[in-house]
């Protein structure tokens, strides 16, 4: 590539829209239903807004050739969200200024997860920067701005202390495994 842009296919999942699509680990997106994708964090939001059952085109670069290749959308499974959230979601659950809610992990949660000492459960993400950035809901924040998340009220110390109009590095886990995502906050709440 030219430039670094795009959003690398890190895993592929099986029987996933993606996997029907014939999308490959190693995969670059740059566009995105005609939509170019010039970071990571373009993606989720992209496809997220994208209906159920519509199929659109791809663009990837694999191997250093461009590919069009058509994916169908399809809902997510939930098998993260009901094996992560046994009983009140809402329970212990803290709102904060990336306008998303976050849990503390019980011991049962960090074990299957196979995480140590730090990490906050997301609950739910609204319309905002943590939306912007691509984090979801049932994700494990484990760092932000390269410091780990102990629990919920290291999280919010750390979310009134992020620098404005800068991107941010987070550490998720989603399925599994680690992705790290780009966070901006910003003064303007019309990108």
């Amino acid at each position: 590539m030219e430039k670094p842009q795009g959003a690398l296919i890190a895993k592929v999942l099986p029987d996933s829209p993606a996997e029907n699509a014939g999308l490959e680990i190693g995969d670059v997106v740059v566009r995105f239903d005609g939509q170019e994708v010039s970071f990571s964090s373009d993606l989720p939001p992209l496809v997220g807004n994208t209906a159920i059952g519509n199929a659109v085109s791809v663009e990837v670069i694999r191997r250093g050739k461009k590919q069009i290749l058509q994916v169908t959308i399809a809902k997510l499974p939930d098998e993260n969200e009901i094996s992560i959230a046994s009983g009140d979601r809402r329970k212990g659950a803290v709102p904060n200024l990336l306008n998303m809610t976050v849990k503390d992990l019980t011991e049962q949660q960090r074990k299957q997860l196979e995480i140590d000492k730090h990490g906050v459960l997301v609950q739910k993400v609204g319309i905002g920067p943590a939306s912007r950035a691509g984090v979801r809901n049932g994700d494990v924040l484990l760092l932000l701005n390269n410091i780990k998340v102990l629990d919920v009220k290291h999280f919010q110390e750390l979310v009134s202390k992020l620098p404005q109009d800068k991107s941010i590095p987070i550490l998720i886990q989603r399925r599994g495994g680690p992705i790290f995502l780009a966070l901006k906050l910003s003064d303007s709440e019309d990108s």
